[in-house]
């Protein structure tokens, strides 16, 4: 695993970890400790796993953080009641809904109704109309922000870079589109997004400098899809079937790692890529939100 080629999201996220650490302690001698609300809805057991990692970032950072779980039954109503407090909570500066939510949810109201300036997700349509606008006033979602930082401290050049981004998704594919064509540090590249409907799907992966695969589909993109020197950021969770593993399953991404590392200039490995650089930025978004609180 510490081929030359590998970039190291760990060691990355503990940068930007170190980075907040020092905000969070000049926020606190300032008299200001930040808050984070998590809500989680039903028992999901991947939800539950992200929460307690958040959770986990959180204390060790000094970040204040409470968790809300609401049974599966919970009424959109009722969710939307917690909401409300907790964007009237002067002691908490950030809001985060765990996604998937139950069924009888509409996510688009859930997310709107958490208030922009604590929506460190990047999820409510002013921060999505703020990404898409280039005005850095907004939080970005954390996933692709994450990409974005992986980028930039591993030295890899976007200005005018082909990007492809297999997946279009409002989570990941959307909002890394719009990050990586704006005139801005670690952006400024053409951009094409591939998804189900694209015809020949390796034509423009064949083309990219770099790649990022976000669409949900095991071991979707292939050594004969890329070209040599690519960067590929890897940011798809699968579980698949293991019978060497203890449950039985394991994990994988997007990209067919083993094929692909040796051809390419630079890749993440998964886990230990993308997946860490999430948690990193939401910390950093918690604590710029409690930052423009007291501004």
């Amino acid at each position: 695993m510490a081929a030359a080629n590998l970039i190291d999201g760990r060691a990355i996220a503990a940068q930007l970890q170190a980075e907040t650490t020092a905000r969070v302690a000049a926020l606190k001698a300032r008299g200001v400790t930040p808050g984070l609300a998590f809500v989680r809805v039903g028992e999901d057991p991947a939800s539950k796993v992200y929460v307690g990692r958040k959770e986990k970032s959180c204390a060790d950072l000094g970040i204040v953080s409470e968790t809300h779980v609401l049974p599966e039954s919970t009424s959109e109503k009722d969710l939307l009641a917690l909401l409300g407090k907790l964007n009237t909570a002067p002691h908490l500066h950030g809001i985060l809904v765990q996604a998937p939510l139950p069924k009888h949810m509409r996510q688009e109201v859930v997310y709107a109704t958490v208030l922009p300036t604590k929506d460190v997700d990047g999820f409510h349509p002013v921060n999505v109309g703020k990404l898409m606008l280039g005005d850095d006033t907004g939080f970005k979602p954390c996933t692709p922000a994450g990409v974005v930082e992986l980028l930039v401290r591993s030295g890899v050049k976007t200005d005018g870079a082909e990007v492809v981004i297999l997946g279009r998704g409002n989570i990941v594919g959307k909002p890394m589109a719009a990050m990586l064509c704006q005139k801005a540090r670690g952006a400024n590249a053409t951009v094409t997004i591939c998804h189900s409907a694209t015809r020949d799907i390796k034509a423009h992966c064949r083309r990219a400098d770099i790649i990022v695969a976000a669409m949900g589909v095991a071991e979707f993109l292939k050594a004969d899809m890329v070209k040599p020197g690519v960067v590929v950021m890897d940011v798809g969770v699968n579980r698949v079937p293991d019978a060497t593993s203890k449950t039985g399953t394991k994990l994988v991404g997007d990209v067919d790692f083993a094929a692909i590392q040796p051809i390419a200039g630079k890749i993440t490995p998964n886990p230990g890529g993308v997946g860490p650089m999430t948690i990193a930025v939401l910390m950093q978004n918690t604590v710029r939100a409690a930052e423009q609180a007291i501004n």
